[in-house]
Order: structure tokens, then C-alpha cells, then sequence
């Protein structure tokens, strides 16, 4: 579904998302509210992204967001006021969750605002994003957990690893010429691109 917000006192104004037409959202996804989608991007079954609490939420071109997804935010207003430790600033503009272009969100991922993931970072199954900023060229394997933390360009996150201190996130390992996921995420941006094309083709027969 694709839908607008309710009001409430964290959030005054009613929006609607914002889908660019090369974009595709599967109908037994949700899209809610203050959402902004650019183009080429499949929003796969079962995915959420509420922007009906944290907002404004942004994913940028050809990104992905999997099956189970979710993306949503802690509030960002309070009786019409910002909640600016809830706001991440990128560019000039303040995002509740803020999802560059070429990122891969895999399967049953959580990005949970305030939070930013820059471009072409993969974000594994089962990962957990949360008041945590993620650079450039990143991995995230598979069942990881990011609290609070920064995470700079071109790093990989091992399979299963906590990491709630800057000092764990600044000693985080660096992808190499031999690190074996480095290419992964352009595949799977290929094929989710791929996916949504299709998928629009076809509703349009």
C-alpha cells in the first residue's frame, strides 16, 4: 500500500510519499507519509517504510529495499517543534532516515532513525541500524547490530558483530582488493534495477 500519514502531536502536517515513476513498489509493501523515493528502485513484499513518525525519510536512486525491510524513525517533532537529536543533516537538509543512491538494504534489514546510510553500502540480512551513520563503499554483513555509532567510507562490518562504541566502529577493518563481498553490492543493485523495470512493464500491460 501506499498511503498518507495520520496527524498527531509529533506529527502536524499530513503528507503523502513522493515516488518517482521509475520506481516500484510492490502492493504488499507499505510506503507511508513523508517518504521521498528517487528513481529505479524496487520496494520489494513485505517491506515498510513509515515516514508517519520520524520524517522526512529519503532513499535515493537505484537503491533497494528487500523483503521484510524496515525503515522508520524516532520522532522528529514535538508539538510542532523540531527534535533536532532525532535529525541527521546531509547536504543542507535534515533526514529522520536518510538512504543514499546504489544501496542494497537485504532482506529483514532495520534502519531505524535517526540514521544514514551514504552511497553504495550493502546492508546484510537481518542488520539493525540504529542513531548510527554509515559511509560510502560500505559492507554490513549479514545479523550486525550499529548503535550510536559512525562508520567511515570503505569498511566492512563482520557477520554478527556489536558495535555500540565509536572505538569499536573506528577500528572496524577496511575492504581490501581481496576481501571476497567488495563487488557484491553492484550485482545486487543490477538486479533489483532489473526488477523494478520488469515489475513496471508488466503492470502496465
Amino acid at each position: 500500500m501506499i498511503g498518507k500519514n495520520v496527524t498527531s502531536d509529533f506529527s502536524a502536517r499530513v503528507s503523502e510519499p513522493v515516488i518517482d515513476p521509475s520506481s516500484y513498489v510492490h502492493p504488499l509493501a507499505a510506503v507511508i507519509g513523508n517518504v521521498l523515493l528517487g528513481k529505479n528502485i524496487m520496494v520489494a513484499p513485505t517491506a515498510s517504510v513509515r515516514g508517519d513518525e520520524g520524517q522526512p525519510i529519503y532513499v535515493g536512486d537505484d537503491s533497494n529495499v528487500q523483503d521484510g525491510v524496515v525503515i522508520h524513525a524516532l520522532e522528529t517533532e514535538v508539538d510542532g517543534k523540531p527534535v533536532e537529536k532525532n535529525l541527521y543533516e546531509v547536504s543542507g537538509k535534515k533526514y529522520a532516515v536518510y538512504v543514499g543512491s546504489r544501496v542494497s538494504l537485504a532482506h529483514q534489514a532495520q534502519i531505524h532513525g535517526p540514521a544514514v546510510v551514504m552511497d553504495d553500502t550493502f546492508v546484510g540480512m537481518k542488520v539493525l541500524v540504529f542513531k548510527s551513520f554509515v559511509g560510502r563503499n560500505c559492507v554490513i554483513e549479514p545479523a550486525v547490530v550499529l548503535m550510536g555509532v559512525n562508520v567511515a567510507d570503505g569498511r566492512y562490518v563482520p557477520v554478527g558483530s556489536v558495535i555500540k562504541t565509536q572505538l569499536e566502529a573506528d577500528m572496524l577493518p577496511s575492504i581490501t582488493p581481496d576481501y571476497p563481498l567488495k563487488d557484491m553490492n553492484k550485482g545486487v543493485v543490477h538486479v533489483n534495477k532489473a526488477l523494478a523495470k520488469g515489475y513496471l512493464a508488466t503492470e502496465k500491460k
